[in-house]
């Protein structure tokens, strides 16, 4: 039997000219660019087989359920905490993610802000172009305190998935003694990458001289950097979040900084974003680099990850869920048989 073509729809985006090539022939694409479902043209809405979204909107139950055909969600992105997974799952929708792409960036990144905090390069540069004139080796030990060596410090890693485990190699190279905590890993890991594993939060928290976040976010581990969490960590030490902004308490933090607790700390991902710093607890924060959820990006993982996006919706208009694709992430909320996909033999 020859199935209709189904809709495919880019929640919150407008450009789809590198997943139209990829799926032109088994369906058809469109795009909303919006912020919220409201925005949502209703013919989307009651005709829409797939979806593709950014981080830009997020899918509640509630939203789900005004998705009339809707059989699977691509998220555009590793992260899944802004589509209700559970929900989508009973509502008979697979949700997939792509986690393959960006690991690189996100890595490099990570080290970028790793090496600004200890070289203090962020600031040193600032001051230049703020016309500051550094001359002598009084002025220039002013200008340059804090800046600190790096071989025989600690890094504590929260999470040794893809990311973390990028870090992980590039940091041995710098001369860190590297550490993680990840209950989701098997043990054995860390001796093929030369690492030491901690069994607790607590333990990396105090050995650590920087820690950086590698973890998704979940319903566990909201807010797992707080005011608590961050007392039980070396004084002085750093912190790097290119994870997930929920991660760590931006009130507290605040706090810690201005305190001295945490020495610096550098943020790519934020509790609320679009981030603006003149409206964060961060604002009056001098010893904090924010970037803007940038960390993932380069021209080449971008295409990489639309790529990958198309990809998984092309195997779900011509395949089954969830055995046709490759990044279901809520298979355990999916039933067998009544989920075969549009495109698919009966």
């Amino acid at each position: 039997m020859q199935h209709p073509r189904p809709l495919i729809a880019l929640l919150d985006g407008r450009d789809c000219s590198v997943e139209m090539p990829i799926l032109k022939d088994v369906a058809t694409v469109a795009f909303c660019d919006a912020q919220s479902t409201q925005e949502i043209h209703e013919k989307v809405l009651n005709e829409a087989y797939g979806a593709m979204l950014y981080h830009h909107i997020s899918l509640s139950r509630e939203d789900l359920k005004k998705f009339k055909a809707l059989r699977v969600i691509v998220r555009l992105g590793t992260g899944i905490d802004n589509v209700d997974v559970k929900a989508a799952g009973e509502l008979g929708i697979a949700v997939c993610n792509v986690p393959g792409y960006g690991v690189e960036e996100v890595a490099d990144s990570t080290f970028c802000l790793i090496l600004n905090l200890y070289r203090r390069t962020y600031w040193l540069a600032n001051m230049v172009r703020e016309g500051k004139k550094i001359a002598g080796p009084e002025a220039l030990r002013e200008a340059a305190t804090g800046s600190a060596r790096i071989r025989g410090d600690t890094l504590g890693l929260v999470g040794l998935g893809k990311v973390g485990t990028a870090v992980a190699l590039r940091a041995k190279v710098f001369g860190f003694n590297v550490i993680f905590y990840d209950p989701y890993i098997p043990d054995g890991n860390e001796k093929s990458l030369g690492i030491t594993r901690v069994y607790t939060l607590q333990d990396l928290l105090f050995q650590s001289d920087c820690v950086s976040l590698h973890c998704n976010l979940n319903e566990h581990n909201h807010n797992l950097i707080n005011d608590y969490t961050m007392k039980q960590m070396r004084p002085g030490a750093f912190l790097v979040n290119t994870a997930r902004g929920r991660l760590v308490d931006e009130q507290a933090l605040a706090v810690a900084l201005k305190d001295g607790r945490i020495r610096a700390a550098a943020l790519d991902v934020h509790d609320v974003e679009p981030f603006n710093l003149a409206t964060s607890p961060l604002k009056d924060c001098p010893n904090v680099i924010c970037t803007p959820h940038s960390a993932f990006f380069s021209d080449q993982s971008i295409t990489e990850l639309r790529e990958m996006a198309a990809g998984e919706v092309r195997r779900a208009v011509v395949g089954r869920i969830p055995d046709g694709l490759r990044n279901c992430v809520n298979k355990e909320y999916l039933a067998g048989d009544s989920y075969v996909l549009r495109g698919s033999q009966s």
